[in-house]
């Protein structure tokens, strides 16, 4: 491990003014340890933001959740209006990582957290994320666990995060604090899909912190879930997943959210799913035609054709699952 400086936050604007110029906020370190361990990332500081006051959820004056950035993913699956609320974002924690990793990881270093790509990792890869301008190994490599969705010439790499695909689907936004003021975001714009720039992720400032995320009011009655489809049951990235979020009044579906995960270099909003189904009675036949729509646009790589006809099975057998409870 390289030499770096150790500094610890006691307040938002204090971890801001420390982070700037190379610096990197650590909480939970679940995700930023190893990339430094291996030597692909190598920050000059680390800001620790573990102490902030960011660990609250609280109700917002519009109904919805607000989770502070420093909860731990344990802690916000465990929470009673989560889980009774919006089952989708405990399922998606649940099913994302052990129990010791989910009590240390935090929600906003979640959301954070770089791709699994084994190209990334590998720093006598040709990377263009990790060394802008390097090249794309996996366009001409072993690329089965990678992007079908979202990818350019420059990046195909998936994004990691089950948490995102649930809150991508539900709308959720990104609260952010900077040297010059607050601002939010919507998750769906934060999270940057690689084009020519792979390296830049996310829409956040060097001078900007993540205070929480906002889950807005949802249609009442909502019944939500979460599926992952895996290469093993033990805490394995997604091949496919879907998050799926839908509201029927009057035996109609009055609203409908679906994403993706595992085939996108962001979660991947679902829409033309979503209209399939809305204004629709539920049925066998409305889940296998609405889940047909979902991969639209997919551009599969040499090894992983697989996951077009895998992400539209996922999808129908979640939207049977969710549009069957009562």
């Amino acid at each position: 491990m390289y030499p770096f400086e150790y500094l610890r936050a006691e307040s938002p604007r204090a971890a801001i003014a420390a982070a700037q110029n190379g610096g990197r906020f650590i909480a939970g370190g679940t995700t930023l340890v190893d990339l430094m361990r291996e030597e692909v990332e190598r920050p000059g500081a680390l800001v620790d933001i573990s102490d902030l006051p960011l660990r609250r959820i609280r109700p917002t004056p519009s109904g919805g959740l607000l989770i502070g950035a420093l909860v731990t993913m344990s802690e916000a699956a465990a929470d009673r209006r989560v889980r009774n609320e919006i089952p989708v974002v405990s399922e998606a924690l649940e099913l994302s990582a052990s129990a010791q990793l989910r009590n240390m990881a935090t929600i906003g270093g979640n959301i954070m957290q770089r791709t699994r790509c084994t190209y990334f990792r590998d720093v006598s890869a040709a990377c263009n994320k990790r060394d802008p301008g390097s090249g794309c190994a996996a366009l001409e490599g072993y690329n089965r666990t990678h992007a079908i969705l979202g990818g350019s010439s420059s990046c195909v790499a998936t994004h990691p995060s089950d948490l995102a695909v649930a809150l991508v689907a539900l709308d959720a936004i990104v609260h952010l604090q900077g040297s010059r003021g607050r601002r939010v975001v919507t998750l769906e714009d934060f999270l940057l899909r690689p084009g020519r720039h792979p390296e830049r992720e996310h829409d956040l400032g060097e001078d900007e912190l993540i205070t929480g995320i906002e889950i807005p009011a949802q249609p009442k009655p909502l019944r939500s879930g979460y599926l992952k489809v895996r290469d093993r049951q033990s805490y394995e990235f997604a091949l496919t997943s879907a998050a799926v979020a839908l509201s029927v009044r009057g035996g109609v579906i009055e609203s409908a959210k679906v994403a993706a995960g595992g085939v996108g270099t962001v979660p991947w909003r679902l829409r033309g799913v979503e209209k399939a189904l809305v204004g629709r009675r539920p049925s066998d036949e409305l889940w296998r035609t609405a889940a047909a729509h979902a991969a639209e646009g997919a551009e599969p790589l040499s090894d992983n054709e697989f996951k077009v006809d895998l992400l539209q099975r996922t999808v129908e057998r979640q939207l049977r699952v969710v549009g069957g409870r009562r």
